[in-house]
């Protein structure tokens, strides 16, 4: 992915000799899966690891699944795979290892492109949005309604990774989860928490400052 490679396995995982197998494989979507849908699991915390045994791994009928990707993967790869999956669903409760099998590829290859350009991603997504709209008002929080940022991500023209620098830059989604009480939201909000160590422990985040602040002063 380029200078924006999350190496995640680099940064957080122990150095191995060997490979991951395809048990580890299940391990790490389990550990995932965790992380992105329960409030008392973290995937670092726990060092991408579950109780998940082998007997119960080998009385899977997906196992293949997992074998297959320990073959054809880098260990970092299938780090990164199962943070595309997570992080771009919309709802990752509702995420099921079918989904997973059959249109995991296609999102893995479709996020490696978005972070690939990254900041160009963010700097279009904030010009546009700032196009017709005072700054401010993005984040404008009131009466239970949800702010103009979040009404855009919803539409998909507002990405997760620009909510999350945004977050990361100003920390508005403190202000929006004292206000904002609706299962929408809390899913949304949750994402959030979930997939900020994943970016923003990997990317330069003063670089996005320095962009956002030429967008709004124009």
């Amino acid at each position: 992915m380029g200078s924006n490679r999350t190496q995640l396995s680099k940064t957080y995982l122990k150095s191995k000799t060997a490979l991951m197998t395809g048990f580890d494989c299940y391990r790490t979507y389990l550990a995932f899966k965790n992380h992105f849908t329960k409030d008392n699991f973290d995937y670092f915390k726990y060092g991408g690891k579950t109780n998940a045994t082998t007997t119960s791994f080998n009385k899977r009928k997906d196992k293949y699944f997992f074998e297959k990707m320990s073959r054809q993967k880098k260990d970092e790869d299938i780090v990164d795979y199962f943070t595309a999956i997570f992080s771009q669903c919309d709802d990752p409760q509702k995420m099921w290892i079918g989904e997973i099998i059959e249109t995991g590829e296609d999102k893995y290859n479709t996020w490696k492109k978005r972070i690939q350009s990254l900041n160009y991603l963010f700097q279009q997504e904030m010009t546009d949005l700032c196009h017709d709209k005072e700054f401010n008002s993005l984040f404008e929080c009131k009466n239970g309604r949800h702010p103009i940022i979040i009404k855009e991500h919803l539409k998909k023209s507002i990405t997760v990774e620009t909510l999350v620098i945004l977050d990361g830059l100003l920390g508005y989604k403190k202000d929006f989860d004292a206000k904002l009480d609706d299962f929408v939201w809390k899913t949304v909000s949750m994402k959030l928490d979930k997939y900020k160590p994943f970016l923003l422990n990997n990317i330069n985040l003063a670089k996005y400052k320095q962009t956002l602040k030429e967008i709004v002063v124009q």
